[in-house]
């Protein structure tokens, strides 16, 4: 009741935004435009108007920028506290890193290797899962190096949401993935589209949904302490989505991925504070964390295993085939090995030309700090259509989707004002009016495949393996790809392995034409 009385007050409380405030505003956001918040606007009117004639599109959008910047954004002046130097560092890493530099911050006489059975390179959500699994599986005389150009979890392994989710619901991915089929399986019929993509959803929920339960086992098994909360997400949904919601729903329940379901508005506004006039989506089992924790707890368990090393602030610069497996060079130098590993998600295409177009550096963002809406329940997700929050402890995260940069940049931290202040103001379209202050705000690019799913497997049929096309899917959902990469380098069959090749195979993305896709 407490809680309320505060929000009724906040409401009454408000003050008006003047026009010479609004004036003062627009002409703030004019000055500060920088490259990154064009190419978010252009990704933007992609997203809503691409079927529409090229200036119809950018009218559209004009119409779309003056309400926000008239209208909409002034309202939440008085909600958002930007005073001083805003951090570029992500919330998630203003915490202590222990593998910092690692190893010669403690061992300076630490020596590179020269071979190893495995090479990772990257580690983030993906290096650090295949590290542990290879602790956990190979056997004491099998090697494998973790090789990282900064420290584990800076790149979007430490700058995201900070949500498990039970990755996208059945109806988004058969959709989604019968889009696509229509390009690279023009040889079925829409029906024979439709049951190949239901087949491809079903396999790839599955495996998200055994992700979760891999996740949370190894957290209870290790005690790792990374604020793990499987408290769900909600998601907020128009008028016009809601019939697209009730058909996502039942689907979820008839194909037996069920996680997903809609709740009503009061169901809503009692898991999360924020008040919405139609049914949301709500994935039951989702999970917040902190997830550079996860990263370093991971590290933590693998490296205590005399099989896996780590070597930091080392830059992978090629990889070269040989008869007896690779050469991986590097800034420290080269690293033979029988196998490598790419566990570097955006960062891929620098590396490997074949995987640009493939995999595709998308840059998004978020910011953080003190306060927000009193309203807003603890460690559930929270999305609008345009922006995703959620409180942990005194701060509240907030953040939006952004537009694909050059593969050259992957990794940039260039965070758009203007996308801080949106999600700012569709975040008190939920919440009413709240005082926050703006402590961190960052960039970072996450990996996006053509037709947004993963690739697991071998890129070579020999021994590079990979996993990407990730992200889009939830915190950490590599975890149970990682495994799998993880047994088959090993020859173990004694776990199942949950990305059969004729779903997840790179060829899906490198070789469409002769990817052997199941008969139907």
């Amino acid at each position: 009741m407490d809680r309320d009385r505060r929000e009724v007050d906040r409401f009454l409380s408000e003050r008006n935004v003047s026009l010479l405030s609004r004036v003062g505003f627009v002409i703030e956001l004019l000055v500060g435009l920088r490259k990154q918040d064009f190419q978010a606007a252009g990704h933007f009117v992609q997203l809503n108007w691409k079927d529409d004639p090229l200036p119809l599109r950018w009218l559209k959008f004009t119409g779309w920028a003056l309400y926000q910047v008239w209208i909409n954004m002034p309202l939440g002046l008085h909600c958002l506290n930007i005073r001083g130097r805003v951090s570029r560092t992500p919330m998630w890493l203003e915490d202590e890193n222990p593998w910092e530099e690692y190893p010669w911050r403690t061992d300076e006489a630490a020596r590179f290797p020269s071979r190893a059975d495995v090479v990772v390179i990257g580690a983030g959500f993906t290096g650090a899962a295949a590290a542990y699994h290879w602790a956990r599986r190979a056997p004491g005389d099998r090697r494998l190096v973790v090789l990282e150009m900064d420290d584990p979890a800076s790149g979007a392994s430490g700058r995201n949401e900070g949500l498990v989710v039970m990755g996208r619901y059945f109806k988004m991915v058969r959709d989604t993935v019968g889009k696509n089929l229509s390009e690279v399986r023009p040889d079925l019929d829409t029906d024979g589209r439709k049951q190949l993509a239901s087949r491809f959803a079903k396999a790839y929920c599955q495996a998200a949904y055994q992700n979760a339960e891999l996740i949370e086992q190894a957290i209870e098994a290790h005690e790792f302490r990374c604020d793990y909360n499987r408290a769900g997400w909600v998601q907020a949904r128009t008028e016009e989505e809601q019939k697209s919601l009730r058909i996502s729903a039942r689907l979820a329940e008839k194909s037996g991925c069920d996680d997903w379901t809609m709740i009503e508005p009061s169901e809503a506004r009692k898991l999360t504070g924020m008040r919405v006039n139609h049914p949301a989506g709500y994935s039951k089992q989702a999970a917040s964390w902190h997830p550079a924790k996860w990263v370093w707890s991971l590290l933590r368990e693998a490296l205590a295993a005399e099989q896996v090393d780590l070597y930091t602030r080392t830059r992978v610069e090629r990889v070269v085939a040989n008869k007896d497996g690779y050469v991986v060079e590097t800034s420290r130098g080269t690293v033979a090995c029988r196998h490598v590993f790419y566990a570097t998600e955006s960062y891929t295409p620098m590396l490997e030309a074949a995987f640009h177009d493939a995999i595709l550096p998308i840059q998004e963002q978020a910011a953080s700090g003190e306060g927000g809406p009193v309203s807003m329940k603890p460690h559930i997700g929270i999305s609008g259509s345009w922006y995703f929050a959620g409180r942990y402890g005194n701060e509240v995260l907030w953040g939006s989707g952004g537009s694909r940069v050059p593969d050259r940049e992957a990794g940039r931290n260039k965070p758009s004002r203007f996308l801080t202040r949106f999600a700012a103001a569709e975040m008190r379209k939920h919440f009413g009016p709240y005082e926050l202050d703006l402590d961190n705000e960052w960039s970072g690019t996450v990996g996006y495949t053509p037709d947004e799913y993963p690739i697991v497997g071998s890129i070579d049929g020999k021994g590079r393996w990979i996993v990407a096309g990730m992200c889009g899917s939830g915190s950490g959902v590599s975890f149970n790809g990682a495994r799998c990469i993880v047994n088959r380098i090993l020859g173990l069959d004694d776990e199942p392995d949950d990305y059969p090749e004729e779903y997840f195979a790179p060829s899906r993305l490198l070789d469409p034409a002769n990817h052997q896709w199941p008969s139907v």
